[in-house]
């Protein structure tokens, strides 16, 4: 049987969020061929860092530059770097993690909703179906004051996140 992770969710094509996977979750990850996996949690689980390196996937550890105080959970400047690995093409399949996948997961997902010109009220209502009633104010005006501007898009970024 294949169980997914928590709060997993299909993005776009290729594009993928979850909450941090365990063991059980492990076969349903291997029918996404993923390449690239985006933890934003600050201490990675090392059962999910083995299977990683086992399926030759490679990790990009954010979490570990995230600030632990305020509620803010990015830099603007980790954001960018995290948005440019997400719209380049060449680490597709790619999944999107943190704890319960909620607060950073949704900041990062929701900023990239911007860019890909989603009006503000669906980026907060596709937010707060992940948060539930643990959706954070300061999450919110983050993705509402991010300057899309500041993400530079790869030559060859897929045309769902390039301007019309």
């Amino acid at each position: 049987m294949k169980i997914v992770p928590p709060n997993f969710g299909f993005v776009e094509e290729k594009v993928y969020r979850s909450g941090e996977p365990s063991e059980m979750h492990f076969p349903f990850l291997e029918t996404l061929r993923l390449k690239t996996v985006i933890s934003l949690s600050s201490d990675t689980n090392k059962g999910f860092e083995s299977w990683i390196q086992a399926n030759g996937i490679r990790l990009v550890k954010a979490g570990e530059r995230i600030p632990e105080s305020g509620n803010v959970p990015l830099t603007e400047e980790l954001c960018i770097e995290l948005l440019q690995k997400l719209i380049d093409p060449n680490n597709y399949p790619i999944l999107v993690c943190d704890g319960m996948g909620r607060h950073r997961t949704g900041t990062v997902i929701g900023c990239l909703r911007k860019i890909q010109r989603w009006n503000l009220a669906s980026i907060l209502t596709e937010y707060r179906r992940y948060a539930g009633n643990r959706g954070r104010l300061d999450n919110e005006q983050f993705i509402e004051l991010f300057d899309i501007d500041l993400v530079k898009l790869p030559m060859n970024a897929p045309s769902k996140f390039t301007p019309v």
